[in-house]
């Protein structure tokens, strides 16, 4: 047991990140769109995620009400950026990949707390379960650099006509989804770290004269 301390840690580590990942990946904040247009965007600002894409509108509403209109991206469309789409398919990877590498960290610091000294079921397990986080946290790293870097250069997209979206907007900025998604990398490429760090000890045998 005390030799596990960096593995339980890691378990700690690798379930806030793959929370934190999955919280990413639900949210709508990825980029922040500033318009000049407010005619349908009538707060001037508009959020586009990995699924969907939403804004305030004060059409055809009551005076005084607000509503949040959401437009979400229907199977793939051409128009729709790559980092978006790569975006969807590898946090669902990261997601995935994540919760094995809790379920094998879990199997292996039952066995270290429970007394089973077998030395081989043990270390694959944390091996396996660090491989995991490791590749969850490269999984959430691609898209959510991908998507910083479209950004920093104020990419446009060509939203279709339905989505009363601009192609480019007059300025733009990283949602709360990306550093979100930064701490998840971090942190589960950590639990990567502590779970492949993991060595059996030793017991030397000792003689009596």
């Amino acid at each position: 047991v005390s030799t596990s301390h960096l593995q339980l840690a890691a378990f700690a580590l690798g379930t806030v990140g793959w929370i934190l990942c999955t919280v990413s990946m639900g949210i709508v904040e990825w980029r922040v769109w500033h318009v000049d247009n407010t005619t349908i965007i009538s707060s001037g600002i508009a959020w586009v995620g990995i699924w969907k894409v939403c804004f305030i509108s004060y059409l055809h509403v009551s005076p005084g009400y607000k509503e949040q209109f959401c437009h979400k991206f229907r199977g793939y469309d051409s128009s729709i950026p790559h980092e978006i789409y790569a975006a969807q398919g590898l946090l669902l990877i990261a997601m995935c990949t994540g919760l094995l590498g809790l379920t094998a960290t879990i199997f292996a610091l039952r066995n270290v707390y429970m007394g089973v000294t077998h030395k081989t079921l043990i270390t694959r397990f944390f091996l396996v379960g660090g491989c995991f986080y490791v590749l969850a946290g490269l999984c959430v790293l691609i898209p959510v650099s991908w998507n910083f870097y479209s950004v920093t250069h104020n990419q446009s997209i060509a939203f279709p006509p339905s989505y009363y979206m601009p192609s480019s907007p007059a300025a733009q900025e990283a949602g709360a989804a990306i550093p979100i998604g930064i701490v998840a990398v971090i942190l589960l490429l950590l639990s990567g770290t502590f779970s492949l760090s993991y060595r059996f000890p030793v017991t030397a045998n000792t003689t009596t004269k």
